[in-house]
């Protein structure tokens, strides 16, 4: 592909790490209101992949790596679910060598390599003038770094776990929390059939907002979160005591994937790593519903209590994006066009106490957003606390 532009010149967008609802609307909105305003949009595939798998030649098929996005395409996956450009968890400098391009064989042969200098090369190639990824803080990071070597990017943030420094709000985090409250309420009717404990396990590897939010709003007596390492015996106690006082005899408890039990660490499927040394986690609800069943007796007359163990997994972050996740997409992407159209680049769009703002792309790797245990999490109760809801943000304790 040659290096032809538009009389305004060319944007390109890729979206990173997980899947979530509101990518799609997210791109639609770029695209159109860029479009409109007299650029090219091209849609990278695959994330970072894309980038990294561009073939520099005119002639060459590189159908896979990227496509030119129209307002007729956007619109038709615009209200739809997940990312049609597709994702993944490429990190370009940190590529292992059983995943380096074929045409960059001769070149790249250690174990692990920094293509970097191909990314820009590519991004020249492309003819992109302005980037925007949209991710999380793994894939913003390497946005970071391309800031750093020249590269005009603009960033979106995108994560379920709504953990990107920042920006209160991130996409998909409303629909996540929406998904959970759904699924835990409807899975009631078993527990309370069983009159049995029911350990709902979601998404959250550092930040425990997943299973706090969900809590507060009255989906779980109970939730265990990463900030805080929780002692299993308080924990069956605690939920032996609302199972008690329940007239159905149940209760409910919201696991954190990344939630660790005192003296413990925390639990991986397997040892794998993707390209930014992350192991999968999963198996803590597991865990937890094995403890409880055997420490169950000493607060239950000596007599087991039996328990439903389900892992939403993937049901919280497939489907169509919800009212919140089809709006703050839309803004984000009129933000980015706002700050591109004044010559801006090396920011990220934001949401913060309500408003609609931007800030240093550097602060997605400045600190880790975690939840403030002493502002919201009562250690004792396992529950979610606070004093007052009076000048907070829409989703509590996001600002922090």
């Amino acid at each position: 592909m040659s290096n032809i532009k538009t009389h305004k010149g060319r944007i390109g967008i890729l979206t990173g790490g997980g899947d979530v609802p509101g990518l799609n609307p997210a791109i639609r909105a770029i695209t159109i209101r860029a479009t409109r305003e007299g650029y090219e949009v091209i849609g990278i595939r695959r994330g970072w992949a894309g980038l990294v798998d561009v073939i520099r030649e005119p002639k060459a098929d590189n159908s896979e790596n990227y496509t030119i996005l129209t307002e007729e395409l956007v619109n038709k996956v615009g209200r739809t679910g997940g990312t049609f450009l597709h994702t993944s968890r490429t990190r370009p400098s940190h590529v292992p060598l059983t995943r380096i391009p074929e045409h960059l064989r001769d070149k790249y042969k250690d174990e692990q390599n920094d293509l970097t200098d191909e990314v820009i090369k590519n991004l020249e190639f492309l003819g992109i003038d302005y980037l925007i990824p949209i991710g999380g803080d793994d894939t913003l990071s390497y946005g970071v770094r391309l800031h750093k070597e020249g590269i005009k990017v603009i960033a979106m943030p995108k994560t379920m776990d709504n953990d990107v420094p920042g920006t209160d709000y991130c996409i998909g985090f409303s629909t996540c929390v929406t998904r959970t409250i759904e699924l835990t309420h409807s899975l009631r009717t078993s527990a309370g059939s069983h009159e049995r404990f029911l350990v709902i396990e979601v998404f959250g590897r550092y930040a425990g907002f997943t299973a706090l939010l969900p809590t507060m709003a009255g989906a779980a007596n109970r939730c265990v979160i990463p900030e805080y390492k929780f002692d299993m015996e308080r924990l069956t106690e605690l939920l032996s005591e609302d199972r008690y006082k329940n007239p159905s005899k149940y209760s409910v408890v919201i696991v954190s994937e990344g939630a660790m039990i005192e003296g413990e660490e925390m639990i991986f499927e397997n040892s794998e790593k993707d390209m930014f040394g992350h192991k999968k986690l999963g198996g803590i609800g597991d865990e937890i519903s094995r403890r409880l069943k055997a420490l169950s007796p000493k607060y239950n007359n000596g007599r087991h209590i039996n328990v439903i163990n389900q892992r939403l997994g993937y049901l919280v972050r497939s489907g169509n994006p919800d009212a919140i996740d089809s709006i703050v997409p839309m803004a984000f992407g009129n933000l980015a066009l706002d700050l591109i159209l004044d010559g801006v680049s090396g920011r990220l769009v934001t949401l913060k106490n309500g408003r609609y703002d931007n800030e240093h792309l550097e602060v997605v790797t400045s600190f880790k957003k975690v939840v403030d245990v002493e502002k919201y999490y009562n250690t004792d109760r396992l529950r979610p606390f606070y004093k007052s809801f009076e000048s907070k943000p829409l989703f509590i304790m996001a600002s922090d």
